[in-house]
C-alpha cells in the first residue's frame, strides 16, 4: 500500500508538471524510454540497490538518459534519486502510463486467443466494444494468444471480464456433469 501511495503521488506530480510545461507527450515517450531501460537488469538493481551512493545513481542515469530524454524527465529523475525514491521508479512509470491513459480517456483492452486474431476480427470485437458503451472512444487493444482456451478468446478491459474459450466451457460442462444434475433422485 505504502509503495502505491508513492507511485501515485509521483506521477501525479510530473503529469501536472508536464501539463503546466506543455510537454505532456514528451514526458509520455520519456517514461515509455525509461520503462524501456528497467527491462534490463543491471538498470533495474542499480535503482533499488541501497548501497550505491545517490551521487553515483545520478550520474550513471545522467550518463544514460542525457540527450535521450527531456530536460524536465532528466530533472524529474535526479529529484527522485536526490529524495531517496529511485527504488520506486518502475512503480511510478506504471502509475504515469496509467493516469496518462484515464486523462487521455484511453480504455486498455486486452484479447486473449487461442489462435492469432485477423485485422478484420478485431475491428469486428473493437466494434461491439464501442457500442456496447462500456468504454471509451479511444481503445487501445492488446492481443495475446494462449493455445490452451482451445477456441475462442477472453476479452479484458477496466475491471471486466468476458470469457468466451471453450476451454472455459468444457470446465463448466464438466462441473455440472460432476454435480450430477442429470440423476433422478428417489
Amino acid at each position: 500500500m505504502y509503495t502505491n501511495r508513492i507511485a501515485t503521488r509521483y506521477a501525479k506530480s510530473l503529469i501536472a508538471l508536464a501539463i503546466e510545461q506543455e510537454a505532456l507527450e514528451t514526458v509520455h515517450s520519456d517514461i515509455q524510454r525509461v520503462q524501456q531501460a528497467l527491462q534490463h537488469r543491471g538498470f533495474y538493481l542499480l535503482l533499488k540497490n541501497p548501497i550505491i551512493s545517490a551521487d553515483k545513481k545520478a550520474a550513471i542515469v545522467k550518463a544514460i538518459f542525457e540527450g535521450k530524454v527531456s530536460a524536465l524527465m532528466l530533472a524529474y529523475m535526479e529529484l527522485l534519486i536526490r529524495k531517496g525514491r529511485e527504488p520506486y521508479l518502475p512503480e511510478i512509470t506504471r502509475e504515469f502510463l496509467r493516469q496518462y491513459k484515464i486523462l487521455k480517456r484511453i480504455t486498455p483492452v486486452r484479447i486473449i486467443s487461442a489462435t492469432p486474431l485477423s485485422e478484420a476480427t478485431i475491428a469486428q470485437i473493437q466494434q461491439r466494444i464501442l457500442a456496447s458503451g462500456l468504454t471509451t472512444e479511444n481503445l487501445e487493444i492488446t492481443t495475446e494468444v494462449d493455445p490452451s482456451l482451445i477456441g475462442g478468446y477472453i476479452l479484458e478491459f477496466e475491471d471486466k471480464r468476458y470469457d468466451a474459450s471453450i476451454a472455459s466451457r468444457l470446465a463448466e460442462l464438466k462441473a455440472d456433469f460432476m454435480k450430477n444434475q442429470y440423476i433422478r433422485e428417489f
